[in-house]
């Protein structure tokens, strides 16, 4: 997980400059971090116990002996980072602001503000750096599924190995306790999985054989064998790792809004506090150059950009760990923001609004073809199909001879055609049968139907029964109650069955019989018709799916179930599977939104106010340092609570 603070902060380093070592590129260790602050802090308080007496004497050396060595100790690191970015061209930062600020005070003779500049600069930035740390480890402890070994069976011997060494088709053996390394199929064994790292589902489910496992998923029982269906790189865990890994590279506008802000608004601080420092003294009668800088100093202090340009990265990245928490993956922090403007949520229908687990109700054969024989048919031209409308016919037939099964083709949005034998088998919906000129008796039909034909004669159909999800109900009434206005289902169904799951439903709208084209077409339309910077959501699962998922504001995929393609397109991937994750979604990133404006509000407010205060001279530089770290720790603080959204 430090890859994303890793990321976000070299991004955010023309503003704040934080090479200094403080945890961002590594792991925080809070016992060598606050070692040079404590020492910094016993010198500082045994100078101030001994800087009174020697007040009136400019130079005293016992002075210098005690606070110089407590400024290099907790400045040094600013320092230097100054030093590095000035001669890299980055003069206006964090560093820069407060290295001139403090040896100003040097030069004013103001030792003890310097010092104290500094110091609580590093107990802030000690914090900051606690804070990261807490929220890096939160993230982190979700993705602490990655499998180390895998049990390989080899000629009836198990051997520890490496899973990425581990080949498709092999034969793993996962113990009661063990993660499951790799995704697969479970030949044999039952047991309880704890799928919570995956998914935020924290009740454990039973699986048998014929089931699929994925890696990250914990084995809690029995001992199972898995035969691996995909390679460690392409399993399920290794692309959560990936997608989260590399979430902040999509920065939302508000992130890049503050990045450019602070790049105009530190060189603009600088080249002000030169102007107080300079001005006043030249016609303001009765002041004094020394008054004036010292001001400078103060407005130097406090106008440090640093914690509102950390808080803001930190925010999102506490809206995206907020989410993961809840099994739902936001490929950046781009996508929150925008979905606290969505305005229309269209749904697919197969596996994203009903559970796509499907039964065969009813066999009807015509043209003297028998119920068994159209059974047959059907399961051999459906055996090289993952639709779960064929996985239903096969559920039906049982185990099917496919050795006749020949030049098998899918027609996207119609079904499939195959030769069986010596004879021409299409079996698929009723568009397929209009397109082959094939007489039938009767076109709409309540059910999922899968009509067949042999060498161009009807030959029957079967109808196949889904169900709705049980969130899906939920799902909509959440969606309602965050504010999407428009709820709207798009399948390929026909138009019978979409309209009897609309009105369960309660859907504001339906479109059926739908090609992938014209889902297209159809989220082009509801983009058109949604307000100014309102956006559209789809929520999809099926290779068919990824098309209008890349369209979409924010495409989702159902991440479970949902095919690779839909995935990989999708902006927000929901690892349940269920619907009502998509309100949860919107209601994360409504937080993030808002948190993240209070963050910048609250510092705009009060670094606005001590600058006045520090111009007319009634703020001093401690108070300086102590607006400058308390902002910074508020919204720090604040940033966090965004993982604990409810």
């Amino acid at each position: 997980m430090g890859a994303i603070m890793v990321s976000n902060k070299s991004t955010d380093s023309d503003c704040c400059g934080h090479d200094d070592g403080h945890s961002h590129g590594g792991e925080f260790s809070l016992k060598q971090e606050i070692i040079p602050v404590v020492v910094s802090m016993i010198l500082f308080v045994l100078g101030l116990i001994f800087y009174e007496p020697l007040h009136n004497t400019p130079f005293s050396i016992g002075e210098y002996l005690v606070f110089i060595p407590a400024y290099l100790i907790s400045g040094w690191s600013v320092l230097i980072t100054a030093g590095r970015n000035i001669l890299r061209g980055k003069i206006f930062d964090e560093n820069f602001l407060m290295t001139i600020a403090t040896l100003g005070a040097l030069a004013i003779h103001e030792i003890p503000e310097a010092v104290a500049v500094m110091l609580f600069f590093q107990v802030g930035e000690l914090f900051q750096s606690f804070s990261l740390s807490r929220s890096r480890r939160s993230i982190k402890s979700l993705l602490e599924v990655r499998p180390n070994s895998a049990n390989l069976k080899v000629n009836g011997e198990v051997k520890q190995v490496s899973p990425e060494s581990v080949k498709v088709g092999d034969v793993i053996i996962v113990k009661p306790g063990e993660k499951i390394p790799l995704d697969g199929d479970i030949t044999q064994g039952a047991s309880q999985v704890d799928t919570s790292a995956l998914t935020g589902e924290s009740v454990p489910r039973v699986v048998k054989p014929g089931e699929t496992v994925l890696a990250g998923m914990i084995n809690k029982s029995g001992v199972l064998t898995v035969q691996v269906t995909k390679l460690f790189a392409d399993s399920s865990i290794s692309k959560i790792l990936d997608l989260v890994e590399n979430a902040s590279s999509k920065k939302a506008a508000t992130e890049k809004f503050i990045t450019r802000f602070a790049q105009y608004y530190t060189p603009v601080v600088v080249f002000l506090s030169l102007a107080v420092a300079i001005i006043p003294p030249l016609f303001v009668p009765g002041a004094t150059s020394e008054q004036w800088v010292y001001r400078a100093l103060v407005l130097l202090v406090i106008s440090c950009p640093c914690g509102l340009v950390i808080s803001i990265p930190l925010g999102y990245f506490g809206g995206v760990g907020g989410a993961a928490k809840r099994g739902i993956l936001v490929k950046g922090s781009t996508f929150l923001d925008t979905l606290t403007n969505v305005e229309t949520v269209v749904f697919d229908k197969t596996g994203t609004l009903t559970q796509g687990v499907f039964n065969v109700t009813q066999i009807v054969p015509k043209n003297s073809f028998s119920e068994a024989e159209l059974l047959t048919l059907a399961a051999k031209v459906e055996s090289q199909s993952n639709h779960p409308v064929a996985k239903s016919i096969l559920s039906a037939y049982g185990n099917v001879d496919t050795s006749d099964v020949e030049d098998y083709q899918e027609i996207p949005g119609h079904g499939i055609q195959a030769r069986v034998g010596n004879q021409i088998i299409i079996a698929g919906n009723d568009r397929l049968l209009h397109r082959e000129n094939i007489e039938h008796d009767i076109c709409s039909l309540n059910g999922t139907v899968v009509h067949l034909a042999v060498d161009g004669v009807y030959a029957g159909r079967i109808i196949i029964a889904d169900q709705l999800k049980d969130d899906a109900v939920e799902a909509i009434r959440k969606l309602r109650n965050v504010g999407v206005e428009k709820i709207v289902m798009l399948t390929g169904d026909n138009q019978a069955v979409a309209q009897n799951i609309a009105q369960q439903l309660n859907l504001d709208d339906f479109e059926a019989e739908l090609l992938p084209e014209d889902k297209v077409e159809a989220i082009e339309r509801y983009l058109s018709q949604v307000g100014k910077n309102k956006k559209v959501v789809f929520v999809g699962d099926g290779i068919n799916d990824a098309p209008v998922i890349a369209r979409a504001d924010v495409g989702m995929a159902m991440g479970a179930l949902g095919s690779d393609a839909a995935i990989e397109t999708a902006d927000v991937v929901l690892m349940t599977d269920a619907p009502s994750k998509v309100a949860e979604a919107i209601q994360v990133s409504k937080k993030t939104h808002k948190i993240v404006w209070q963050n910048i509000i609250l510092a705009m407010a009060v670094k606005g106010l001590f600058i006045v205060l520090g111009i007319f001279g009634i703020a001093t530089l401690w108070e300086a340092v102590f607006a400058d770290v308390g902002v910074a720790l508020l919204a720090i603080l604040n940033a966090g609570r965004v993982l604990r959204v409810n």
